[in-house]
C-alpha cells in the first residue's frame, strides 16, 4: 500500500513542476482580457492580496509556523518589495501595453538572470549545455523584444537609411521594457527564496510577501488611477478570481516551495514553458498573433529549455522528497 502511494506521488512530480507555469501562462491571458475595463495597478493588487490571504490560510491549516525573528520579517519585507510590488507592478503595467503571449515570453527571460545569479551566489553549476541554453534564450528574447527593424536591417544589408532607425526611445514606447523589468524582479525574488526559507517557512513567506507586496499597489492605484472596478462585468471578475486563486495562490505556492528545495537553474528553466501556454490561450481567446520573427524568437527561446534541462538532468527536487511526505502543499 505504501509502495503504491509512493508511486502515485512520484508520478505527480512532473505535473506539479509544470503546474505553476501553466497557471501563470493562462493567468496572463485572463489578466489581459480584463485590463481594457480596469486599471493595471488595481489588477496587480487584486492578484496579490487575496491570494496571500488564501496562502496564509492554507499554511495555518497545515500548521506551518509563523515568522518570529526580525531576520525572518526583514527577508519577507525584501521579498515582498522585489517579487510582490515591483514584479507585479511592472507586469501589470507592461501587460497593459503589450499582448499576453508576447509579454509572457519577455518575462520568462528571467531564467537567464536566475542562472547567472545562482552560479555567482550559490555556486550552482551551469555546464556547457546550460550556457548554450542561456545563449539561445537570450537570442530568442532579443528577437522578440527588440524592434524588428533593428534586426532585419543588418540582415538585409541596409545599415544606412533612416538615422532614427536605432533610436533607443523606441524601446520605451511599448510594454516590452516593463516586462523585462518584471523579469529581473522575479529573478531576484527567486534567488532570494533559499535565504528567506532559512528563517521562514516558504509557504508562509509566500503568503506574507503577497499581502505586504500587494498593499502598496492598492495605495498607488488609489493615487494614480480612477474607475478601477466600475466597468468590470461578471466575466471580468471571473478572470480576476482565476488570476488570484490559480495564477497566484496555487502557482506561487508551488513555485516558491520548489525554489526553496530544488536546483534554481533547472526550476527557472521551466519558466520557458509559460509563454507556450500564454501564446496558445492568447491566440485561442484573444486572437493574439505573433509576427514571423517573433515566432522564430519564441522557438529559439523554447530550444533553450532543452539545453538547460540537458545540463541538469537529475537535479532539483528529488522523488524521495515526495515519498517521505515532505511536500505537504
Amino acid at each position: 500500500m505504501q509502495l503504491k502511494l509512493a508511486d502515485s506521488k512520484s508520478s505527480l512530480l512532473p505535473l506539479l513542476w509544470i503546474a505553476p507555469f501553466f497557471l501563470w501562462g493562462t493567468a496572463m491571458v485572463a489578466m489581459k482580457s480584463v485590463l481594457p475595463d480596469t486599471t493595471p495597478l488595481f489588477v496587480a493588487g487584486v492578484r496579490l492580496v487575496p491570494a496571500g490571504v488564501l496562502v496564509l490560510a492554507a499554511a495555518a491549516f497545515l500548521r506551518k509556523p509563523q515568522p518570529t525573528s526580525w531576520q525572518g520579517w526583514l527577508w519577507i519585507g525584501l521579498f515582498a518589495l522585489v517579487d510582490g510590488t515591483l514584479f507585479q507592478g511592472f507586469l501589470a503595467e507592461g501587460l497593459d501595453r503589450t499582448g499576453a503571449g508576447l509579454g509572457s515570453v519577455l518575462i520568462d527571460s528571467q531564467p537567464i538572470i536566475v542562472a547567472l545569479l545562482s552560479w555567482w551566489l550559490y555556486q550552482e553549476k551551469i555546464g556547457l549545455w546550460g550556457w548554450i541554453g542561456l545563449g539561445l534564450g537570450l537570442l530568442g528574447i532579443s528577437a522578440i523584444g527588440l524592434p524588428e527593424e533593428w534586426i532585419l536591417a543588418p540582415l538585409s544589408g541596409n545599415m544606412s537609411g533612416n538615422s532614427t532607425a536605432y533610436d533607443v526611445g523606441i524601446l520605451f514606447q511599448g510594454g516590452e521594457w516593463l516586462m523585462l523589468l518584471a523579469s529581473f524582479s522575479m529573478a531576484v525574488g527567486t534567488v532570494m527564496m533559499p535565504k528567506v526559507s532559512q528563517y521562514v517557512d516558504p509557504i508562509v513567506a509566500t503568503g506574507w510577501h503577497m499581502i505586504l507586496g500587494g498593499l502598496p499597489l492598492f495605495v498607488l492605484s488609489g493615487i494614480w488611477e480612477s474607475d478601477r472596478w466600475v466597468n468590470i462585468d461578471s466575466w471580468g471578475w471571473g478572470a480576476l478570481i482565476y488570476s488570484t486563486i490559480f495564477g497566484s495562490a496555487i502557482a506561487y505556492g508551488l513555485f516558491f516551495y520548489f525554489a526553496s528545495k530544488g536546483n534554481l537553474i533547472e526550476l527557472s528553466s521551466l519558466t520557458f514553458m509559460t509563454p507556450v501556454f500564454a501564446l496558445l490561450f492568447g491566440n485561442l481567446f484573444l486572437s493574439e498573433m505573433l509576427t514571423p520573427l517573433q515566432w522564430i524568437g519564441a522557438s529559439i527561446a523554447m530550444l533553450g529549455i532543452w539545453a538547460i534541462e540537458k545540463s541538469n538532468p537529475s537535479e532539483g527536487i528529488e522523488t524521495k522528497d515526495l515519498d517521505e511526505g515532505s511536500v505537504d502543499l
